[in-house]
């Protein structure tokens, strides 16, 4: 499925409780199958913030809104945010359409 306008980006901002830090990123990458085994999810991102101490951002890639909205309302993703919930001080969520989507010369450099 490609990427490019439709694309529908999830970002969420989560601030981690002090000294839980590893053990949310160690329980989110056990977890995260439960998104990107969804058939419209194209793929997920978890990123720790340079710049402020215990901040996360993750984004979620999915083919369309409304396969996202359905998929926010089933019992899978409230399963999914039990399991993190835990480790969460705060945070927030915010949603977008692609409009365009530009790939640069290192897409393809193995990491």
């Amino acid at each position: 499925m490609p990427y490019g306008p439709g694309t529908f980006r999830v970002l969420l901002r989560m601030h981690i409780k002090a000294g839980m830090e590893r053990e949310f990123e160690e329980t989110w990458g056990r977890v995260g199958k439960i998104i990107t085994e969804q058939p419209a999810n194209l793929g997920q991102w978890l990123s720790r913030s340079a710049d402020e101490e215990g901040v996360y951002y993750i984004v979620s890639d999915w083919i369309d809104e409304p396969t996202f909205r359905r998929f926010e309302l089933s019992q899978e993703h409230l399963e999914h945010r039990t399991k993190l919930h835990p480790f969460r001080d705060g945070g927030s969520m915010a949603t977008m359409h692609t409009v365009f989507r530009m790939t640069g010369a290192g897409e393809e450099v193995p990491r």
